[in-house]
């Protein structure tokens, strides 16, 4: 492995984990969704004077599993734990990716970035919606107030917990803080996102 290679406090290569990332993710909504994840963990990081790129390639990795262990949650995480452990990669993102599944896996959410990966990743889902209804199907004109509305809407993407966007609360934010960091960081990437 090249030093200049090497990811100073995630333990890793950039070269090995772009490579697992794009062997592993394939479809073009998860690789989109872990983009849109990865940009709000580094908004986050930056806000709360955390490592930016340790916090971003957590965000980034945190689904590697997921085409192969989404028709058993159960395992959502741990295969993605087990890969990232043989690449020496820091034990803080793992228990983060396999906090974002908590429920599923039984384990708690006790850092700073274990409750940013989970809300983080989930209020990902309730933008790319919001952005979707919209005649133009762009996040330029997507507000934090339509969000927020969104949010009150139980029927308005149904599959995007509420209770775990509202773990943003865990770090200090309120949840109209949230939403705006969030939708901004989604904004400063609608190229890659294609909203």
């Amino acid at each position: 492995m090249a030093d200049e290679d090497y990811i100073s406090g995630l333990g890793a290569s950039e070269a090995a984990l772009r490579r697992l990332f794009d062997e592993r993710v394939t479809a073009d909504n998860l690789r989109k969704h872990c983009q849109a994840t990865r940009a709000i963990l580094e908004k986050l990081a930056e806000r709360l004077g955390e490592n930016k790129i340790v916090w971003g390639w957590a965000g980034l990795l945190h689904d590697l599993d997921f085409e192969e262990t989404k028709d058993t949650p159960a395992e959502h995480g741990l295969v993605t734990a087990r890969l990232l452990t043989e690449l020496g990669v820091n034990e803080a993102v793992i228990a983060a990716i396999k906090a974002h599944n908590a429920e599923a896996l039984g384990v708690p959410r006790v850092s700073a970035l274990d409750y940013a990966l989970s809300c983080g990743e989930t209020i990902t889902g309730l933008i790319v919606a919001a952005a979707l209804v919209r005649p133009d199907k762009k996040l330029a004109g997507v507000e934090p107030k339509s969000i927020r509305k969104r949010m009150k809407e139980k029927a308005f993407a149904r599959n995007v917990n509420r209770e775990t966007i509202m773990l943003c609360e865990h770090l200090g934010l309120s949840l109209d803080e949230f939403i705006s960091l969030a939708l901004e960081a989604m904004k400063e990437i609608s190229d890659v996102l294609e909203l």
